[in-house]
């Protein structure tokens, strides 16, 4: 039932920056959400988000009105993995396709991290280093990895976790939407179980706020979403807020079956 899943989302300017660039959607009855954080001048950056977040959801409305299960694409993957690839690599296209139509947008790109519930099941498809965790009991996981140099330089061994959060390089990404005419999504399957509540965000909370700040906060406000999100903002715009802060909360309740939308149209 569609109220198996509890979604809270905000978006933050931070205290340096003069505008925002990312963007969020929030689709309960569908089981979606999407966070996308944008780059690149004169506001592009906002174009290049909004262009994302707009386009997955359209796609993923769209091909369920005339796909089903035996013709999903890369069908070796659950349904829900490939579309939500193919829809990733869509965004992708339209937005190189933009920046090239329009030279005030040359050089635009956006990270994108969706989440896709179905019954016991949480897909998600990333590119960037906007990230997604999982809290379950008392532990804080991440689910998604950075795809970023840092994050590279993690994998290599030549540097520590510690000396990663305050690199130079830490903010540089190795995959972002836009930026050259093809990108691979990154595409994780997820178990859910009731009571995981499940954060989404850019780089405006991890960068300023440690992973155990943010553990601490949905575990002691793990009742009120919507407080622990503002919360959460707070932390990041005290610790001098110099990026846009986005955020989403999904609690799992139960079993998600949508009553509408994606899933629903495929027969599931």
């Amino acid at each position: 039932m569609a109220d198996m899943l509890e979604m809270v989302g905000t978006v933050d300017v931070g205290i340096k920056r003069k505008h925002n660039e990312d963007a969020i959607a929030l689709v309960p009855g569908e089981g979606l959400a999407i966070l996308a954080d944008g780059m690149g001048g004169h506001n592009a950056g906002e174009v290049a988000s909004g262009m994302a977040v707009e386009t997955v959801h359209n796609f993923l409305r769209g091909v369920a009105n005339r796909i089903d299960d035996k013709s999903v694409p890369n069908s070796q993957r659950r349904p829900e993995s490939s579309l939500l690839q193919q829809a990733v690599m869509e965004a992708n296209r339209k937005i190189h396709q933009h920046a090239l139509r329009h030279p005030e947008c040359s050089g635009m790109g956006t990270t994108i991290i969706t989440a896709l519930f179905h019954r016991d099941r949480l897909t998600s498809a990333h590119v960037g280093d906007s990230r997604m965790y999982r809290l379950r009991d008392e532990y804080l996981t991440p689910v998604t990895e950075d795809h970023s140099l840092v994050q590279e330089q993690m994998r290599r061994g030549l540097v520590t976790p510690i000396d990663a959060q305050t690199s130079r390089v830490r903010n540089i990404v190795t995959r972002a939407l836009g930026v050259e005419a093809s990108v691979e999504p990154e595409v994780i399957e997820n178990q859910t179980r009731p009571g995981d509540i499940y954060l989404m965000c850019s780089d405006g909370l991890t960068d300023v706020v440690p992973d155990e700040a943010i553990r601490l906060v949905l575990l002691e406000q793990q009742r009120d979403l919507k407080r622990a999100m503002q919360t959460l903002v707070d932390l990041a715009n005290d610790a001098g807020g110099p990026d846009n802060i986005s955020i989403i909360l999904i609690r799992v309740r139960g079993p998600f079956t949508p009553k509408r939308g994606l899933l629903s149209r495929l027969g599931f």
